[in-house]
């Protein structure tokens, strides 16, 4: 693990932008910005489109390491390259942005109102080429839908065991059981969520080190107690379906949690914007989710 890396995600001030559209999101993510399926074909080409769109947001001069902490990249985006950079090489040793690789291979089906992740059996070899691409940690998600407590028993199990996998490798893992914003129970889920999860990082060793990525609690401050915990670096909100407007202002009343934003951050952005009009849009942006996440 790279010390630089871990003191700058543990103390400074910033946001970690997710730009880690998998396949099955990338279609709507390209859409959004204005890139139809007409101007692709197959998934080599839709995937050469979406690393055209990040690296138009990572190389911005809006995009660096004074604001944005680190970045989350599809798997596909960690295997190209940037200006003639490895992805994370570029990120971190030209923008100074900590660069995390999301690891999960989607949702199994839904049981007891949530859906774990789906079986990763080549997962020790996709954390060893992390590791030689120089990866600081990972993500990997999980939803819960209503507060069925056998449901968040075992989103909160699944992720500490592949967790403790990923530990092992030297990386720290993102853990995040998004509970669905539109829940009827979002409330109630919150408070199974928070307990498991405090029971589980009650566990780590001293060694032992986790983030968390939560969504957006009803009550404010409703972490606190994870966010203070010694064994978890930091404690990042998705905006889950929130606008950015909603998702900023909710988390500026969550003090000490940081941003950890994908939609909400490519918001507004357009292939068809020239370069000024991206960059003072994404400039703007980023100054707005890096203040939410200042309080």
């Amino acid at each position: 693990m790279n010390e630089q890396q871990f003191q700058k995600m543990k103390n400074e001030a910033g946001f970690i932008a997710a730009l880690d559209q998998s396949g099955g999101s990338t279609p709507k993510a390209l859409l959004a910005y204005g890139v139809g399926e007409d101007e692709y074909s197959g998934d080599e080409a839709m995937y050469t489109k979406v690393h055209e769109m990040r690296t138009r947001i990572m190389t911005s001069p809006a995009f660096t390491g004074d604001r944005v902490l680190g970045a989350i990249l599809f798997e596909n985006t960690m295997d190209r390259q940037v200006e003639g950079h490895d992805t994370g090489d570029y990120l971190w040793n030209v923008k100074g942005i900590i660069p995390f690789i999301k690891i999960d291979k989607g949702l199994a089906d839904e049981e007891n109102d949530a859906q774990v992740m789906k079986p990763m059996p080549d997962l020790d070899a996709l954390l060893e080429r992390s590791v030689e691409k120089n990866m600081f940690g990972t993500k990997m998600r999980s939803v819960i839908k209503m507060a069925n407590q056998a449901g968040v028993d075992a989103v909160v199990a699944q992720q500490f065991e592949v967790g403790h996998q990923i530990i092992g490798h030297g990386l720290i893992p993102i853990i995040e059981p998004e509970i669905d914003i539109h829940s009827s129970q979002k409330s109630g889920a919150e408070a199974m969520l928070r307990d498991a999860l405090l029971a589980h990082a009650n566990n780590l060793s001293a060694d032992q080190h986790i983030m968390l990525k939560l969504t957006l609690p009803e009550e404010d401050n409703f972490y606190a107690e994870l966010v203070a915990h010694p064994q978890i670096v930091r404690v990042v909100a998705l905006s889950g379906g929130y606008s950015r407007d909603e998702a900023n202002a909710r988390l500026s009343r969550n003090h000490n949690m940081i941003a950890s934003f994908s939609r909400a951050l490519s918001e507004g952005l357009s292939a068809q914007q020239s370069n000024d009009e991206f960059n003072a849009m994404l400039d703007a942006t980023v100054q707005s989710i890096r203040d939410a996440s200042a309080t």
